[in-house]
């Protein structure tokens, strides 16, 4: 697992960590001749499920395997904060765990608001919907239209109908979308929604199926889409992601005009 100094500075932090809590905190007795404050190894092993001498192992440094399932264990019992819990993840050369999304709904809906009129979205960390504006809804659809779980960026684009014929060049629109997809949450691959949406979507779609068993990844770099809409003729637009929220897989996206014509169209979008 990483360097010496990695492990020992791992180490160090789980000592340190283990000595500022009381047997009290964790709820148990103090017992007799205890010489120093903190919780003993056996103490938080105990609390933990691992065992007492792989725990004296890892804070003796050694070059052992530490799980995330460990690590989120260890973060539990040992009280640490968020900031702490992700230098944990980090000292172990693990990705870090989502940090828990601060902004309120309230908030991220008045984000999108005020771009209006370009169309704004913000997707959580599995591509489902958080917030969108009216110009997004007159673009794609009112989201809140559909049941909970189809709320989703993939579900729209593979597997409703609407969407497949809204897209001009859909095969490459909705492949190259995928590839970032895939990009984008492959340390979230075991997640239960994620694991779910991938098997719905591979039997509702043949193309996401055949597609999807192709492996490919692609980042996000400013796509172009264009749409052919059925009120407001054919549109072109610079997607942007605009940054990633509460570092917690949140992404807020708008979409700028890509020429004359759909900027002379926007106000008429939500009209």
């Amino acid at each position: 697992m990483g360097s010496a100094s990695r492990r020992r500075a791992l180490a160090d932090f789980l000592r340190s960590r283990r000595d500022r809590l009381t047997p009290a905190e964790v709820g148990l007795p103090a017992g007799p001749r205890r010489r120093a404050p903190g919780l003993r190894r056996e103490e938080l092993a105990q609390l933990a499920g691992v065992s007492v001498t792989w725990y004296t192992w890892l804070e003796q440094a050694r070059d052992i395997t530490v799980s995330r399932q460990v690590l989120a264990s260890l973060a539990r019992e040992l009280r640490l904060s968020e900031t702490e819990r992700q230098h944990l993840f980090s000292l172990a050369e693990e990705p870090p765990p989502d940090r828990e999304a601060t902004s309120s709904p309230q908030a991220l809906q008045g984000m999108v608001d005020a771009l209006d009129p370009n169309p704004a979205y913000v997707l959580d960390a599995h591509w489902d919907f958080v917030a969108w504006n009216r110009a997004e809804a007159a673009l794609i659809g009112d989201p809140a239209l559909l049941p909970a779980g189809e709320r989703n960026l993939l579900w729209l684009v593979f597997a409703v109908p609407r969407i497949r014929a809204l897209l001009v060049d859909w095969p490459g629109q909705a492949r190259n979308l995928l590839a970032q997809y895939r990009a984008d949450v492959a340390h979230r691959a075991e997640d239960p929604r994620a694991a779910g949406l991938v098997r719905t979507l591979r039997e509702a779609s043949p193309e996401f199926g055949e597609w999807w068993a192709a492996h490919d990844v692609a980042p996000f770099a400013g796509n172009r889409r264009v749409f052919d809409h059925p009120r407001a003729g054919v549109l072109a637009f610079d997607y942007v992601k605009l940054s990633t929220m509460d570092e917690s897989g949140r992404k807020l996206f708008t979409c700028l005009p890509a020429d004359s014509g759909t900027a002379a169209k926007l106000a008429s979008l939500t009209a």
